[in-house]
């Protein structure tokens, strides 16, 4: 995005078959790993999908990039609570990954209820050669035995395993709507509507309530938690966003239940400004630290704003995602599409933010430049290796013939999750089923 910020190429999608795409098959989070090798994404179904980076070949340098299919596993079943009465989805709503130490790599998915760890490991050998069993696995009649073999190691296929190391459950009344690692990578936190929980990863059967803003009568309720996130360095410190559009900073070395925040970040709404929709649209849907950990990036329905850490006062920076849908708030709400929750994502850099729209548009901001790009994730107009237009919605007033009208604009067709690779210019999108893998054009 430095020069040609429409330099974007269409590196390879996972383009399920339209015909049979299902509820199921729409994609609910997207995830790197900590080197951008994987990448990992969880369906309405309950299904995990971890894509693997090809390596760079001599003969095929330019083949360095995509990402092929490497393990597919079922993570969470549909469940009823028959205490509650209540169905229970298994849609994934939050994978993370954990830092890889060994051949293995680990990695936390949920639920609306249940965490688990999950284990992905290869095996490319079997052991051959059993003295109590036969080459079937049958266990043979000790009678048979007369001699005593050394069991040995075959080469064969292949094979990736997921197993599910750890089950972390029962500790959530309301729908889990984040989950986050610590940067001392034994404890991670799940948040739901009211509370949010610190967890062990060695310790699945307790947890430790850390937040806790449920009042004693439910009818002054006035506000939810909409997310959460550790700190990247610091690993007592972590923020949580409301629905009335602030963020709290807590420090967990201040008290070990942290209802007092030690910063509080909210901009004072202009009452010129004031509609029905106002406490709507300023709800925070996502909120995300910089890599460096100095900014605080949230993202409600209209807007992305960065916040300096160590101002409370106002934004850094605001950038308008879509200002034009402002005139739309009315057939937004009554589509329900005003309750979308849209997610935002840094660039490895922390100089470029990216942020998803309607039409399948997603925006990315320059830091640097205040430069922005509007791109769309389609199947139309995404041959593998065609380069990304940048695209223009007309308000009013005379429309020219590359852009699109804010009446045509398809709101079912709607990217709310990206993820962007660690270290380079490589993003995933999530239009619906269909996930779209874009890196800067390789000349």
């Amino acid at each position: 995005m430095e020069e040609d910020i429409d330099t974007r190429k269409i590196n390879n999608s996972f383009l399920r078959d339209h015909n049979y795409a299902t509820e199921a098959d729409i994609i609910s989070t997207v995830e790197f790993n900590s080197t951008g090798e994987l990448l990992a994404t969880g369906d309405k179904g309950g299904r995990v999908v971890v894509f693997q980076r090809e390596q760079e070949s001599k003969n095929q340098p330019h083949r360095r990039g995509e990402y092929n299919v490497y393990s597919t596993f079922q993570s969470h079943e549909p469940e009823f609570d028959y205490l509650k009465s209540l169905e229970i989805e298994e849609k994934i709503n939050k994978i993370r990954w954990l830092p890889q130490h060994n051949a293995a790599y680990f990695l936390l998915s949920t639920n609306d209820k249940t965490v688990k760890l999950w284990k992905i490991s290869e095996r490319d050998r079997r052991p051959e050669g059993y003295n109590l069993k036969d080459e079937e696995g049958r266990i043979r009649d000790p009678a048979t035995i007369t001699t005593l073999r050394v069991p040995v190691l075959r080469p064969m296929d292949l094979m990736v395993e997921a197993t599910a190391r750890r089950i972390f459950s029962n500790a959530h009344t309301y729908h889990i709507n984040s989950i986050s690692v610590n940067s001392d990578y034994e404890t991670f936190m799940s948040t739901d509507d009211l509370r949010i929980n610190l967890w062990n990863l060695e310790i699945t059967n307790k947890s430790f309530n850390i937040v806790d803003i449920k009042p004693a009568n439910m009818e002054e309720l006035t506000e939810v938690i909409t997310a959460a996130e550790f700190h990247p360095n610091q690993c007592n410190t972590f923020v949580y966003s409301s629905s009335k559009g602030s963020i709290r900073l807590c420090d967990m070395r201040a008290a070990a239940l942290c209802d007092n925040h030690s910063k509080f970040f909210e901009e004072p709404e202009d009452p010129s400004n004031r509609s029905f929709f106002s406490e709507i649209i300023s709800s925070i849907s996502d909120v995300k630290f910089s890599h460096s950990g100095r900014y605080l990036m949230t993202r409600d329905y209209l807007t992305v704003k960065v916040w300096d850490l160590n101002m409370e006062s106002k934004p850094l920076e605001t950038y308008q995602v879509h200002d034009y849908l402002r005139s739309k708030l009315c057939s937004l709400y009554e589509n329900d599409c005003i309750f979308d929750k849209f997610e935002c994502v840094w660039n490895g850099s922390d100089s470029v933010i990216m942020t998803g729209s309607y039409n399948n548009f997603f925006r990315m901001f320059d830091r640097n430049t205040k430069r922005d790009v509007t791109l769309e994730a389609s199947r139309e107009n995404s041959k593998p290796r065609a380069i990304l237009k940048p695209r223009k919605v007309c308000v009013g007033g005379k429309r020219r013939k590359d852009e699109i009208s804010v009446d045509s604009l398809d709101f079912s067709k709607k990217i709310l999750h990206t993820a962007w690779h660690p270290s380079e210019n490589i993003i995933a999108v999530a239009a619906t089923n269909n996930l779209y893998i874009f890196q800067d054009k390789v000349n």
